[in-house]
């Protein structure tokens, strides 16, 4: 019997994830909302993208879709701009027994040592009180610097450092929001944006060190953060907007956990608006961008994770990886035990139900 899934919100993830829903026979589709006035009434076949109508139109209530009893909620609606109001859309749900697969708020990924203990308590009890499972996820934080270093370090007889980075050029990611307001591109130098606020760096990919951390049996002693970025040598266009001259148009950062000094867990990210920006600067496998995991110790690894889509750039691709990895965990998490889960909590995913014959 197909799982009853409701959906929340139809952006950048959330519309490849909804097209997954409507099309995969796992699931069935019994409510969507938007927050879009002029998405409110169109039908979910559109907003997915599809030439179908599912007969699921949009609504701007997450009250009619809790009415509807769903088995999960899938919540993909900006976290970044608005963490406690994503919290207690989340909240909502969880409390009526509703299980939640999401991409946010993104430090429930692992958020011990991560969000004040008040914090997770209040989600656990929601949670457990409501006999439902929270899991957020996606490929960064999630799947390409969570699974792929675990199996990657459970053939080490060593270890002595893993960094885990992403390296793309986001010229073609048209999220104005998080390109200009979160990361700060196209302008001054002398203005911080929220992403590079004190702490902010560490929250959003606190999580990753220390679930890491937790699967590798360590404790780190401090997480540190450091950025630097490169101003537009002329102002261009790009697809979320105006870069001006002087503007912001590279940024590099590094989220490193420290074990007695010694930098043991580092996220990097190395984010280009233009390929010949800071060529010092690590370079992708693939042209446009990669994932990349290294690990330092015996055996050591460089393993390049370079997605490609039949519908789009590098940008595309790894978004449908995020909304795929978040869709394809409602099975384990409908099943799973009440409670905040992580990656470590559910069985190791297979890509079960997901294979496709090509059509000769």
């Amino acid at each position: 019997m197909p799982i009853r899934v409701v959906h929340i919100a139809t952006g950048n993830v959330g519309a490849l994830a909804l097209r997954q829903l409507v099309t995969d026979p796992r699931f069935e589709l019994a409510g969507l909302a938007v927050a879009t006035p002029g998405k409110v009434g169109k039908d979910a076949g559109e907003l997915a993208g599809l030439d179908v109508v599912t007969g699921i139109t949009a609504v701007d209530d997450l009250d009619a879709l809790l009415a509807l009893e769903p088995d999960c909620a899938v919540y993909c609606a900006m976290g970044d701009t608005r963490p406690m109001e994503a919290l207690e859309d989340c909240l909502k749900f969880l409390a009526a027994g509703v299980n939640v697969v999401g991409s946010a708020p993104v430090s429930f990924q692992y958020p011990w040592q991560v969000l004040p203990q008040k914090v997770i308590d209040r989600v656990q009890r929601a949670a457990v009180d409501g006999g439902a499972s929270f899991f957020v996820t996606g490929v960064d934080p999630g799947f390409a610097n969570d699974l792929i270093p675990f199996a990657l370090a459970s053939t080490c007889q060593r270890i002595e450092q893993v960094r885990c980075l992403e390296i793309a050029d986001y010229a073609t990611y048209d999220g104005a929001t998080v390109m200009f307001d979160v990361m700060g591109f196209g302008k001054p130098l002398d203005e911080v944006p929220l992403l590079l606020l004190p702490g902010v760096l560490t929250i959003a990919w606190g999580s990753t060190l220390r679930q890491l951390a937790a699967g590798f049996g360590i404790e780190l002693d401090e997480i540190t953060e450091s950025y630097e970025r490169e101003p537009a040598p002329e102002a261009f266009d790009i697809a979320a907007g105006h870069v001006p001259k002087g503007g912001v148009a590279a940024l590099r950062f590094e989220i490193v956990g420290r074990v007695g000094g010694h930098p043991a867990i580092v996220v990097e990210h190395v984010t280009r608006l233009r390929d010949d920006l800071r060529p010092d600067w690590a370079r992708p496998a693939q042209e446009g961008g990669s994932y990349r995991v290294e690990i330092t110790g015996e055996p050591s690894y460089t393993v390049d994770i370079c997605p490609t889509s039949e519908l789009g750039d590098h940008n595309h691709a790894a978004i449908v990886a995020a909304a795929g990895r978040i869709v394809n965990a409602i099975p384990d998490v409908v099943a799973a035990e009440p409670g905040l889960r992580t990656t470590a909590d559910l069985p190791l995913g297979t890509g079960r139900g997901v294979f496709a014959v090509p059509v000769m």
